[in-house]
């Protein structure tokens, strides 16, 4: 303790709130800005990467993963199967524009490819019943079938 009561530099402070001038909760909102280089696009002139794109590593990328970044090295080793951006995000813990925007880079630089799908088939309504009604007739924890109501 320094005079005057007041904690110390070498006073444990763990257990204690953070006071007025220590900001709390900051670091994951600056986290994607600091991952992205401040970019919210990748480098591409086109629109972000839909939610449902399939990524997948390319032979380059595998045999580059020693010398990628981070999040970079862990998107490419995630993608040794084919899987959705937005699996890719959920299963990395990241963020899902940062994501779009690491795949983009990644993509320009051979590192993966992407598969797009087709908008007419991602907006077909037949297409959405079709999975609907696959996720009702997924058995329940008690082994019996979804309401299909």
């Amino acid at each position: 303790m320094m005079a005057g009561g007041e904690p110390g530099p070498d006073d444990e402070t763990e257990g204690r709130a953070p006071g007025p001038s220590e900001p709390a909760g900051r670091a994951p909102a600056i986290r994607p800005f600091l991952l992205t280089a401040g970019r919210v696009a990748g480098g591409g002139t086109g629109p972000p990467l839909p939610v449902e794109t399939q990524v997948v590593a390319t032979s380059a990328g595998l045999s580059a993963l020693g010398s990628l970044a981070f999040e970079q090295h862990d998107i490419v080793a995630a993608c040794r199967r084919p899987q959705s951006v937005a699996e890719l995000a959920a299963g990395l813990r990241l963020h899902l524009n940062v994501v779009r925007v690491l795949a983009e880079d990644l993509r320009a630089a051979g590192r993966l490819a992407v598969h797009v799908p087709n908008a007419g088939t991602t907006q077909d309504i037949s297409v959405l019943r079709r999975v609907i009604d696959g996720l009702r007739a997924v058995p329940d924890s008690r082994d019996s079938l979804r309401d299909s109501g």
